[in-house]
């Protein structure tokens, strides 16, 4: 007989699909906030804090075992004040509590279950844990605090608050360092730095050696770092391609270029309909996590863009217009908004939607199953998990066509129609679960993604896809000059962190850079000025990770290092430089220089963890020019001057008149004649009147 189910717990008024997926467990869970809070202070009981988000195959696995089952749920309630998290909703919840479990010697990822006292402070924790284990570990904890060990457990939370409440500067000496000297806000103060030295005590000798500390964990023959699982870390690969141009380097270059390929050749990459998995379980980028997120794929936009100015490889142009397709059709709402990640899961098992056995492919290709087989990899005896099959490539289409004594045209032809009946067979199967929360943050890199692939293509569809979406940011996500983190269902929902606003600004000033409506600069300049006003430290010359306003935790942290989304902190010093650049505000300029000089030693020691970090002193080692495009051809101008990759130039551009410092003091050429000025270092050139010129300049 099949049972009832549950009436709906508090989780069911909330705006996150991942909590709605818990509305009707058994336990009596409530959302992070005041109440379960004041409860559990109220009756002085524990708090079990459960963090994950939608599409993480292990929080499903872990709620259908213990979460649905009444008799672990009734152990729960008992026992705890029960509060479940989406990490990617609150962001900040998850990283005081993920920095609690690491401080307790444990390796952390999610789920996260982490068990608190009743004044919301750590003292035991974990991921994963199978029904039977959880049951035991719940009443044991849920009888010793209740008893005679609550004293021992509390002095335990207050051990781990002392690691948790010391800023990432103190925790890794960063400050300590002689550069922390060289820095002082809001102006830069000179003195002590070597005559050498550039900006916030940056050197070309000082840059080798950060270059070759990253080197050192590259994996030569797969592309990506020397270890497995493999996330695309697409800072890695972005600040490589600054490296190469600084120093023209071909190795750099070649390190990059090889992991590009090899991801847009592996399993991470959905070969049939574009889009990156989050990350590839093996060393070769063969099986993928097949979960897909947004803040992946906008990021990777970014880095394939920049790849193919850079190098004109029709392979990253494929990668760049296949994605945005994906996004378009699959993350995408009515009004431009895009939504957060596609599960790895459908009916219960995880890739089910994306792999294919041999007589599947059979039924679907008929005779040309053996090529398309070769094409991919795909064996009777399956490349992946019960004879089932991951689509990967493994050469170029010249060598296949090659190899099959084929025309050079052909396989192009081939793969295409592939595709498309691979892609009338995933049509009619059940597709994974969407998790269609709108994140600030997120959509701001996807934003920028649009912006990149649009310099690098010209493709006008883009540029209409970006501005749609920064309209739907405007009109949804903002409230004067605060952001919302998230909406769903046209209902936004709690103040936005640093990665909201400094992601947000970064995709607002490479907007204007594209299309030169001032608005995206003036928007920019605004979110930066409260950012200023409501997240700055003085004493650490870093920005807090929450708004002054918003409610506290047990910790108010800063983030340095870059993790799959680069370190808010270091988004902002790039923010400041730019601004400070088209605004002419020197301040700016040299706060961003000041932010560098405090974490400086540290990314050239650690700099797999800092690059986007390591880009930020690659512009401080060459900086790049201020560009002022003015006359009637200053859109053609831009278009083609985007189309190259210039590295740390800020581009301003009016047919008319703008009262914009970079712009204000210049005067149309006459009719006809559009005016390109080039400045450096507070130098300028005489202005030239083509593209050709300007590009010899730059």
């Amino acid at each position: 007989m099949a049972h009832a189910p549950h009436p709906t717990n508090r989780l069911a008024q909330e705006t996150s699909p991942y909590l709605q997926q818990h509305a009707r467990n058994p336990v009596d869970w409530y959302p992070w906030g005041p109440e379960a809070l004041g409860r559990a202070r109220a009756e002085q009981k524990p708090i079990l804090v459960s963090i994950g988000y939608a599409a993480c195959h292990w929080c499903h696995v872990m709620e259908r075992e213990s979460f649905e089952n009444d008799a672990v749920a009734a152990v729960m309630n008992a026992h705890f004040v029960c509060i479940k998290v989406d990490r990617e909703e609150r962001p900040d919840v998850d990283q005081v509590y993920m920095a609690a479990v690491h401080a307790m010697g444990l390796q952390g990822g999610w789920p996260l279950n982490v068990f608190l006292t009743s004044e919301a402070k750590p003292f035991y924790g974990g991921t994963y844990f199978p029904k039977d284990n959880w049951v035991k570990l719940l009443e044991n904890i849920g009888q010793a605090y209740a008893g005679e060990h609550r004293g021992e457990l509390e002095q335990s939370a207050e051990r781990f608050m002392e690691v948790i409440g010391a800023s990432e500067l103190q925790k890794y000496g960063a400050q300590n360092q002689p550069a922390a000297q060289e820095a002082d806000h809001p102006a830069l103060q000179t003195a002590g730095i070597a005559p050498e030295a550039g900006p916030a005590g940056v050197s070309d000798e000082e840059f080798k050696l950060l270059v070759y500390n990253l080197s050192t964990s590259f994996d030569r023959e797969h592309g990506g770092m020397n270890r497995a699982p493999k996330f695309p870390m697409p800072s890695i690969w972005r600040f490589l391609l600054r490296a190469h141009v600084i120093s023209g380097s071909r190795a750099v270059l070649a390190q990059a270029v090889l992991t590009l390929r090899e991801m847009a050749w592996g399993g991470i990459y959905d070969q049939a309909h574009g889009g990156f998995a989050r990350y590839s379980v093996d060393g070769e980028w063969r099986a993928p996590h097949f979960e897909k997120m947004l803040y992946d794929n906008g990021q990777l936009v970014s880095l394939y863009s920049e790849a193919f100015q850079l190098t004109q490889d029709e392979l990253f142009r494929e990668v760049v217009y296949d994605t945005v397709e994906f996004i378009r059709l699959e993350l995408t709402n009515a009004e431009g908004g895009f939504y957060s990640s596609l599960d790895a899961d459908s009916e219960g098992e995880e890739g089910k939607f994306y792999v294919f056995t041999k007589d599947e492919l059979r039924d679907i290709l008929g005779d040309e199953e053996p090529l398309f087989s070769d094409y991919y990899n795909c064996t009777a005896a399956g490349n992946w998990e019960h004879g089932r099959n991951i689509l990967h490539r493994r050469e170029t289409d010249a060598a296949f066509a090659e190899a099959h004594q084929l025309a050079p045209g052909v396989v192009a032809e081939l793969v295409a129609g592939w595709k498309q009946k691979i892609m009338a067979v995933r049509a009619v199967r059940v597709r994974p679960g969407l998790d269609d929360k709108i994140l600030t943050g997120w959509n701001a890199l996807m934003l920028q993604g649009l912006t990149d692939a649009y310099r690098a293509f010209g493709e006008p569809e883009f540029l209409v896809v970006a501005e749609r979406n920064a309209r739907f940011i405007e009109a949804n996500l903002r409230d004067g000059p605060r952001l919302y983190r998230t909406c769903k269902d046209g209902r936004a929902s709690i103040s936005g962190f640093l990665e909201d606003y400094a992601l947000l600004i970064q995709a607002y000033l490479s907007l204007y850079e594209v299309s030169f409506v001032e608005t995206w600069l003036r928007e920019a300049e605004t979110l930066t000025a409260y950012v200023l006003s409501n997240f700055f430290d003085p004493t650490e010359t870093q920005f807090f990770y929450t708004d002054s306003s918003a409610e506290p935790l047990i910790a108010r942290q800063k983030e340095l290092f870059d993790n799959v989304i680069p370190a808010s902190n270091s988004v902002m010093a790039h923010n400041l430089r730019r601004l400070g650049r088209h605004l002419e505000r020197a301040d700016y300029v040299a706060l961003a220089a000041a932010m560098l000089a405090q974490v400086r030693h540290l990314v050239v020691k650690e700099p797999q963890h800092l690059t986007n970090w390591a880009s930020l002193y690659a512009a401080l080692l060459r900086p790049g020019a201020e560009v002022s495009i003015i006359g009637p051809e200053a859109e053609p101008f831009r278009e083609e001057l985007n189309r190259r990759f210039l590295f740390d130039a800020v581009l301003a551009g009016t047919e008319a008149a703008s009262e914009l410092p970079l712009l204000k003091l210049l005067k149309p050429a006459g009719e006809a004649r559009t005016a390109v000025h080039i400045c450096r270092n507070q130098a300028c050139l005489a202005p030239v009147h083509s593209i050709a010129e300007a590009l010899a300049a730059l």
